[in-house]
Protein backbone atom coordinates (compact mmCIF):
# COMPACT_ATOMS: atom_id res chain seq x y z
CA UNK A 1 0.00 0.00 0.00
CA UNK A 2 1.80 3.27 -1.20
CA UNK A 3 0.49 6.89 -0.92
CA UNK A 4 1.42 9.86 -2.30
CA UNK A 5 2.83 13.04 0.26
CA UNK A 6 1.36 16.32 -2.16
CA UNK A 7 3.38 18.85 -0.35
CA UNK A 8 3.71 21.96 -2.50
CA UNK A 9 7.39 23.86 -4.32
CA UNK A 10 6.79 25.81 -0.85
CA UNK A 11 7.35 22.78 1.59
CA UNK A 12 10.43 22.19 -0.52
CA UNK A 13 11.46 25.59 -0.56
CA UNK A 14 10.95 25.72 3.24
CA UNK A 15 13.79 23.16 3.66
CA UNK A 16 16.18 24.67 1.47
CA UNK A 17 15.72 27.63 3.47
CA UNK A 18 16.35 25.48 7.14
CA UNK A 19 19.21 23.99 5.76
CA UNK A 20 20.48 27.43 4.70
CA UNK A 21 19.65 28.25 8.37
CA UNK A 22 21.57 24.95 9.83
CA UNK A 23 24.48 25.91 7.54
CA UNK A 24 24.51 29.74 9.05
CA UNK A 25 24.38 28.21 12.16
CA UNK A 26 27.20 25.26 12.40
CA UNK A 27 29.54 27.94 11.20
CA UNK A 28 30.04 29.05 15.41
CA UNK A 29 31.81 25.49 15.83
CA UNK A 30 35.26 24.60 15.56
CA UNK A 31 35.61 24.20 11.96
CA UNK A 32 32.31 25.66 11.27
CA UNK A 33 33.33 26.69 7.78
CA UNK A 34 34.59 23.05 7.00
CA UNK A 35 31.19 21.79 8.26
CA UNK A 36 29.25 24.32 6.68
CA UNK A 37 30.56 23.51 3.53
CA UNK A 38 29.86 19.91 3.92
CA UNK A 39 26.27 20.63 4.74
CA UNK A 40 26.04 23.00 1.66
CA UNK A 41 28.09 19.94 -0.45
CA UNK A 42 25.69 16.97 0.73
CA UNK A 43 22.70 18.76 0.06
CA UNK A 44 24.03 19.39 -3.66
CA UNK A 45 25.28 16.27 -4.07
CA UNK A 46 21.82 14.10 -2.70
CA UNK A 47 19.65 16.93 -4.49
CA UNK A 48 21.80 15.39 -8.29
CA UNK A 49 22.05 12.17 -7.10
CA UNK A 50 18.26 11.93 -6.55
CA UNK A 51 17.06 14.21 -9.62
CA UNK A 52 19.28 12.18 -12.11
CA UNK A 53 19.06 8.79 -10.67
CA UNK A 54 22.62 8.04 -10.00
CA UNK A 55 22.60 4.59 -8.73
CA UNK A 56 25.58 2.18 -9.37
CA UNK A 57 23.68 -0.77 -9.32
CA UNK A 58 20.50 0.57 -11.52
CA UNK A 59 23.06 1.76 -14.10
CA UNK A 60 24.67 -1.90 -14.05
CA UNK A 61 21.63 -3.37 -14.08
CA UNK A 62 20.45 -1.27 -16.85
CA UNK A 63 23.82 -2.37 -19.33
CA UNK A 64 23.64 -5.89 -17.82
CA UNK A 65 20.00 -6.63 -18.63
CA UNK A 66 18.85 -3.96 -21.09
CA UNK A 67 21.87 -3.33 -22.77
CA UNK A 68 20.95 0.62 -22.13
CA UNK A 69 24.67 1.96 -21.70
CA UNK A 70 23.50 5.53 -20.47
CA UNK A 71 23.85 5.08 -16.74
CA UNK A 72 26.95 3.52 -16.97
CA UNK A 73 28.43 6.21 -19.63
CA UNK A 74 26.91 8.54 -16.45
CA UNK A 75 29.72 7.28 -14.20
CA UNK A 76 32.27 7.53 -16.49
CA UNK A 77 31.81 10.42 -17.32
CA UNK A 78 32.13 11.22 -13.48
CA UNK A 79 35.54 9.81 -13.11
CA UNK A 80 36.46 11.40 -15.99
CA UNK A 81 35.46 14.44 -15.04
CA UNK A 82 37.05 13.86 -11.43
CA UNK A 83 40.22 12.24 -12.53
CA UNK A 84 40.98 15.77 -14.51
CA UNK A 85 40.03 17.52 -11.43
CA UNK A 86 42.02 15.82 -9.13
CA UNK A 87 45.21 16.05 -11.23
CA UNK A 88 44.74 19.58 -11.60
CA UNK A 89 44.01 19.54 -7.58
CA UNK A 90 46.91 16.89 -6.66
CA UNK A 91 49.76 18.49 -8.78
CA UNK A 92 48.99 21.95 -6.91
CA UNK A 93 49.25 20.12 -3.64
CA UNK A 94 52.17 17.65 -4.05
CA UNK A 95 54.11 18.89 -7.10
CA UNK A 96 56.25 15.80 -8.16
CA UNK A 97 54.73 12.91 -7.03
CA UNK A 98 57.06 9.84 -5.78
CA UNK A 99 56.57 6.63 -4.38
CA UNK A 100 55.61 6.11 -1.00
CA UNK A 101 54.71 9.68 -0.63
CA UNK A 102 50.65 9.74 -0.80
CA UNK A 103 49.00 12.93 -0.93
CA UNK A 104 47.06 13.16 2.51
CA UNK A 105 43.56 12.04 3.13
CA UNK A 106 42.97 10.08 -0.18
CA UNK A 107 41.41 7.55 -0.73
CA UNK A 108 44.52 5.07 -1.65
CA UNK A 109 44.27 1.78 -0.20
CA UNK A 110 46.34 -1.68 0.10
CA UNK A 111 45.50 -3.71 -3.40
CA UNK A 112 45.25 -7.68 -2.21
CA UNK A 113 42.66 -10.85 -2.53
CA UNK A 114 41.04 -9.03 -0.06
CA UNK A 115 39.91 -6.70 -1.88
CA UNK A 116 38.73 -8.11 -4.51
CA UNK A 117 36.53 -10.42 -2.18
CA UNK A 118 35.24 -6.79 -0.20
CA UNK A 119 34.20 -5.66 -3.92
CA UNK A 120 32.59 -9.05 -4.89
CA UNK A 121 30.69 -8.71 -1.45
CA UNK A 122 29.54 -5.00 -1.92
CA UNK A 123 28.44 -6.04 -5.23
CA UNK A 124 25.75 -8.90 -4.35
CA UNK A 125 24.84 -6.59 -1.53
CA UNK A 126 23.90 -4.26 -4.28
CA UNK A 127 21.73 -7.12 -6.48
CA UNK A 128 19.92 -8.42 -3.10
CA UNK A 129 19.27 -4.92 -1.45
CA UNK A 130 18.41 -3.03 -5.09
CA UNK A 131 21.16 0.00 -4.39
CA UNK A 132 24.08 0.28 -3.35
CA UNK A 133 24.78 2.75 0.27
CA UNK A 134 24.74 6.32 -1.37
CA UNK A 135 21.86 5.39 -3.35
CA UNK A 136 20.07 3.92 0.15
CA UNK A 137 20.70 7.05 1.69
CA UNK A 138 19.20 9.21 -0.73
CA UNK A 139 16.01 6.75 -1.32
CA UNK A 140 15.28 7.32 2.91
CA UNK A 141 13.97 10.80 1.39
CA UNK A 142 11.61 8.98 -0.83
CA UNK A 143 10.48 6.67 1.25
CA UNK A 144 12.00 3.63 0.31
CA UNK A 145 10.57 0.56 2.30
CA UNK A 146 14.02 -1.50 1.95
CA UNK A 147 16.88 1.67 2.29
CA UNK A 148 16.19 1.87 6.15
CA UNK A 149 16.64 -1.87 7.05
CA UNK A 150 19.54 -1.98 4.25
CA UNK A 151 21.25 0.79 5.89
CA UNK A 152 20.66 -1.14 9.37
CA UNK A 153 22.26 -4.26 8.29
CA UNK A 154 25.12 -2.01 6.39
CA UNK A 155 26.01 -1.31 10.00
CA UNK A 156 25.92 -5.05 10.99
CA UNK A 157 27.96 -5.72 8.83
CA UNK A 158 30.72 -2.72 9.38
CA UNK A 159 30.48 -4.93 12.90
CA UNK A 160 30.93 -7.89 11.11
CA UNK A 161 33.72 -6.68 8.75
CA UNK A 162 35.44 -5.01 12.51
CA UNK A 163 35.28 -9.02 13.69
CA UNK A 164 36.99 -10.06 10.83
CA UNK A 165 39.51 -7.50 9.88
CA UNK A 166 42.70 -8.68 12.35
CA UNK A 167 42.62 -11.81 10.65
CA UNK A 168 42.47 -10.51 7.33
CA UNK A 169 45.18 -8.02 8.16
CA UNK A 170 47.97 -10.45 8.96
CA UNK A 171 46.84 -12.82 6.60
CA UNK A 172 47.12 -10.12 3.33
CA UNK A 173 46.52 -6.70 4.00
CA UNK A 174 49.74 -5.69 6.17
CA UNK A 175 51.69 -6.70 3.21
CA UNK A 176 49.84 -5.49 0.20
CA UNK A 177 50.78 -2.64 -1.68
CA UNK A 178 49.24 0.30 -1.70
CA UNK A 179 49.60 1.61 -5.14
CA UNK A 180 49.04 5.48 -6.72
CA UNK A 181 49.28 5.78 -9.92
CA UNK A 182 50.60 9.48 -10.18
CA UNK A 183 53.92 7.85 -7.83
CA UNK A 184 54.98 5.39 -10.66
CA UNK A 185 53.69 7.23 -13.82
CA UNK A 186 54.02 10.73 -13.52
CA UNK A 187 50.05 12.76 -13.61
CA UNK A 188 50.75 13.02 -17.08
CA UNK A 189 51.15 9.31 -17.68
CA UNK A 190 48.66 8.24 -15.04
CA UNK A 191 45.68 11.04 -16.53
CA UNK A 192 46.99 9.25 -20.04
CA UNK A 193 46.49 5.65 -18.45
CA UNK A 194 42.93 6.29 -16.73
CA UNK A 195 40.99 8.59 -19.45
CA UNK A 196 42.44 5.67 -21.54
CA UNK A 197 41.14 2.85 -19.70
CA UNK A 198 37.65 4.78 -19.84
CA UNK A 199 37.40 5.84 -23.39
CA UNK A 200 37.42 1.72 -23.68
CA UNK A 201 34.85 1.51 -21.63
CA UNK A 202 32.98 3.67 -23.65
CA UNK A 203 33.85 2.53 -26.79
CA UNK A 204 32.43 -1.22 -25.34
CA UNK A 205 29.33 0.68 -24.08
CA UNK A 206 28.29 2.75 -27.26
CA UNK A 207 27.31 -0.64 -28.66
CA UNK A 208 24.10 -0.31 -26.83
CA UNK A 209 22.90 2.95 -29.20
CA UNK A 210 24.01 0.38 -32.18
CA UNK A 211 21.83 -1.55 -31.09
CA UNK A 212 18.92 0.35 -30.31
CA UNK A 213 19.20 2.01 -34.16
CA UNK A 214 19.18 -1.52 -35.22
CA UNK A 215 15.77 -1.95 -33.40
CA UNK A 216 14.49 1.40 -34.82
CA UNK A 217 14.43 2.81 -30.98
CA UNK A 218 17.17 5.67 -30.41
CA UNK A 219 15.38 9.01 -29.07
CA UNK A 220 15.90 11.76 -31.88
CA UNK A 221 15.04 15.47 -31.68
CA UNK A 222 16.08 18.26 -29.56
CA UNK A 223 13.46 19.75 -26.70
CA UNK A 224 12.57 22.88 -26.56
CA UNK A 225 13.64 25.16 -23.57
CA UNK A 226 10.72 25.49 -21.99
CA UNK A 227 10.54 21.07 -22.28
CA UNK A 228 14.32 21.63 -19.96
CA UNK A 229 13.11 23.44 -17.12
CA UNK A 230 10.13 21.83 -16.91
CA UNK A 231 12.09 18.73 -16.55
CA UNK A 232 13.79 20.19 -14.05
CA UNK A 233 11.49 18.91 -11.32
CA UNK A 234 9.70 16.10 -13.93
CA UNK A 235 11.11 12.66 -14.41
CA UNK A 236 14.61 13.00 -14.76
CA UNK A 237 17.34 14.52 -15.46
CA UNK A 238 19.64 13.22 -18.06
CA UNK A 239 22.37 10.66 -17.41
CA UNK A 240 24.84 12.49 -18.39
CA UNK A 241 23.88 15.50 -16.16
CA UNK A 242 23.92 13.38 -13.03
CA UNK A 243 27.48 12.22 -14.29
CA UNK A 244 28.99 15.74 -14.96
CA UNK A 245 27.63 17.05 -11.79
CA UNK A 246 28.70 14.24 -9.32
CA UNK A 247 31.77 14.49 -11.00
CA UNK A 248 32.80 18.13 -10.79
CA UNK A 249 31.76 17.89 -6.85
CA UNK A 250 34.10 15.32 -6.23
CA UNK A 251 37.23 17.30 -7.03
CA UNK A 252 35.91 20.50 -5.71
CA UNK A 253 35.10 18.28 -2.10
CA UNK A 254 38.86 17.66 -2.16
CA UNK A 255 39.75 21.29 -1.93
CA UNK A 256 37.86 22.18 1.33
CA UNK A 257 37.36 18.47 2.94
CA UNK A 258 38.56 15.22 2.72
CA UNK A 259 37.20 13.06 -0.58
CA UNK A 260 33.26 12.48 -0.68
CA UNK A 261 32.54 8.79 1.36
CA UNK A 262 29.08 7.96 2.94
CA UNK A 263 29.89 5.16 5.52
CA UNK A 264 32.43 6.59 7.68
CA UNK A 265 29.89 7.72 9.95
CA UNK A 266 27.95 4.69 9.50
CA UNK A 267 30.90 3.02 10.27
CA UNK A 268 32.26 5.23 13.26
CA UNK A 269 28.83 4.66 15.05
CA UNK A 270 28.80 1.58 14.47
CA UNK A 271 32.36 0.59 15.93
CA UNK A 272 31.67 2.83 18.78
CA UNK A 273 28.31 0.76 19.68
CA UNK A 274 30.26 -2.47 19.05
CA UNK A 275 33.35 -1.91 21.06
CA UNK A 276 31.08 -0.72 23.94
CA UNK A 277 29.60 -4.06 23.78
CA UNK A 278 32.58 -6.05 23.73
CA UNK A 279 31.49 -7.31 20.59
CA UNK A 280 34.77 -6.35 18.50
CA UNK A 281 38.75 -5.90 19.29
CA UNK A 282 39.71 -2.50 21.10
CA UNK A 283 42.62 -2.56 18.64
CA UNK A 284 42.16 -3.07 14.85
CA UNK A 285 45.96 -3.38 13.18
CA UNK A 286 46.70 -1.02 11.07
CA UNK A 287 42.91 0.13 10.44
CA UNK A 288 43.36 3.54 11.01
CA UNK A 289 46.84 4.13 9.43
CA UNK A 290 44.76 3.71 5.94
CA UNK A 291 42.94 6.66 4.43
CA UNK A 292 39.82 6.27 3.01
CA UNK A 293 36.56 5.94 5.03
CA UNK A 294 37.78 6.45 8.67
CA UNK A 295 35.69 4.72 11.08
CA UNK A 296 37.74 5.82 14.58
CA UNK A 297 34.76 6.08 16.98
CA UNK A 298 34.25 10.11 17.02
CA UNK A 299 33.46 12.90 19.62
CA UNK A 300 31.03 14.37 18.41
CA UNK A 301 28.37 14.20 15.58
CA UNK A 302 29.71 17.33 13.96
CA UNK A 303 31.86 15.85 11.47
CA UNK A 304 32.22 16.85 7.89
CA UNK A 305 31.27 13.15 6.99
CA UNK A 306 28.07 13.45 9.26
CA UNK A 307 26.94 16.84 8.11
CA UNK A 308 27.38 15.70 4.55
CA UNK A 309 25.20 12.91 5.01
CA UNK A 310 22.90 14.57 6.20
CA UNK A 311 22.93 17.21 3.44
CA UNK A 312 22.65 14.18 1.19
CA UNK A 313 19.26 12.97 2.75
CA UNK A 314 18.05 16.30 3.05
CA UNK A 315 18.96 17.39 -0.28
CA UNK A 316 17.30 14.23 -1.33
CA UNK A 317 14.38 15.19 0.31
CA UNK A 318 13.71 19.13 -1.23
CA UNK A 319 14.25 17.19 -4.50
CA UNK A 320 11.98 14.33 -4.08
CA UNK A 321 9.26 16.71 -2.53
CA UNK A 322 9.81 19.29 -5.29
CA UNK A 323 8.79 16.23 -8.03
CA UNK A 324 6.33 14.90 -6.00
CA UNK A 325 8.54 11.64 -5.47
CA UNK A 326 8.08 10.65 -2.34
CA UNK A 327 5.89 7.94 -1.74
CA UNK A 328 5.62 5.83 1.64
CA UNK A 329 5.16 2.38 1.69
CA UNK A 330 4.65 -0.16 4.73
CA UNK A 331 7.55 -2.35 4.54
CA UNK A 332 7.08 -5.83 3.91
CA UNK A 333 8.65 -8.94 5.75
CA UNK A 334 10.11 -9.43 2.07
CA UNK A 335 11.63 -5.87 2.18
CA UNK A 336 13.00 -6.15 5.69
CA UNK A 337 14.73 -9.41 4.79
CA UNK A 338 16.35 -8.09 1.73
CA UNK A 339 17.46 -5.18 2.98
CA UNK A 340 18.65 -6.55 5.77
CA UNK A 341 20.74 -9.56 4.20
CA UNK A 342 22.11 -7.14 1.41
CA UNK A 343 22.90 -4.48 3.81
CA UNK A 344 25.39 -6.93 5.65
CA UNK A 345 27.23 -7.66 2.43
CA UNK A 346 27.01 -4.16 1.45
CA UNK A 347 28.64 -3.09 4.90
CA UNK A 348 31.35 -5.92 5.26
CA UNK A 349 32.54 -5.54 1.58
CA UNK A 350 32.64 -1.44 2.66
CA UNK A 351 34.37 -1.83 5.67
CA UNK A 352 36.97 -4.29 4.36
CA UNK A 353 37.50 -2.38 1.30
CA UNK A 354 37.75 1.10 3.20
CA UNK A 355 34.42 2.52 1.48
CA UNK A 356 32.41 1.91 -1.28
CA UNK A 357 31.26 2.93 -4.58
CA UNK A 358 31.44 6.40 -3.88
CA UNK A 359 34.65 6.24 -1.40
CA UNK A 360 36.76 3.47 -2.86
CA UNK A 361 35.45 3.40 -6.55
CA UNK A 362 34.40 7.05 -7.20
CA UNK A 363 37.11 8.99 -4.96
CA UNK A 364 39.50 6.79 -4.84
CA UNK A 365 39.56 6.20 -8.63
CA UNK A 366 39.62 10.17 -9.02
CA UNK A 367 43.03 10.00 -7.42
CA UNK A 368 43.98 7.70 -9.14
CA UNK A 369 44.52 5.04 -6.63
CA UNK A 370 44.58 1.45 -8.23
CA UNK A 371 42.44 0.11 -5.87
CA UNK A 372 39.94 1.92 -6.85
CA UNK A 373 39.63 0.62 -9.98
CA UNK A 374 39.78 -2.79 -8.75
CA UNK A 375 37.13 -2.37 -6.00
CA UNK A 376 35.27 -1.11 -9.00
CA UNK A 377 36.14 -4.06 -11.49
CA UNK A 378 35.18 -6.67 -8.20
CA UNK A 379 31.35 -4.58 -7.99
CA UNK A 380 30.39 -4.58 -11.43
CA UNK A 381 31.74 -8.34 -12.04
CA UNK A 382 29.51 -8.93 -9.08
CA UNK A 383 26.38 -7.25 -10.21
CA UNK A 384 26.56 -9.19 -13.76
CA UNK A 385 26.97 -12.36 -11.87
CA UNK A 386 24.03 -12.17 -9.20
CA UNK A 387 22.12 -10.86 -12.12
CA UNK A 388 22.52 -13.64 -14.01
CA UNK A 389 21.67 -15.83 -11.18
CA UNK A 390 18.82 -14.20 -10.15
CA UNK A 391 17.26 -14.66 -13.74
CA UNK A 392 18.00 -18.25 -13.90
CA UNK A 393 16.41 -18.52 -10.41
CA UNK A 394 13.39 -16.95 -11.18
CA UNK A 395 13.43 -18.74 -14.74
CA UNK A 396 13.44 -22.31 -12.31
CA UNK A 397 10.51 -20.86 -10.46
Amino acid sequence: MAFKINFSHAGALALLVALAGAAHAVQVLPGGRTLAFALATGAVLGLVLQRSRFCFYCHARDWFEDGNPRGLLAIVLALAVGVVGYTVVLGSWLPVPQPGKLPPDMHIGPVSWVLVVAGLSFGAGMVVSGSCISAHWYRLAEGSAVSPFALIGSALGFILGFITWNPLYSLSVADAPVLWLPAHLGYGGALLVQLGGLALVVAWLWRGFAREAAAGSAKEGVPSLGAVLRSLWAGRWPYWVGGLAVGLIGAFAIVRMRPLGVTATLGSAARQWAQGQGWIPDRLEGLDGFAGCATAPQSTWFTPNALLLAGLVAGAFVAALASRQCVLRWPTWRDAARGLAGGVLLGWGAMTGLGCTIGTLLSGGMAGALSGWVFGAAVFGAVWAGLRLKRLWLAGR
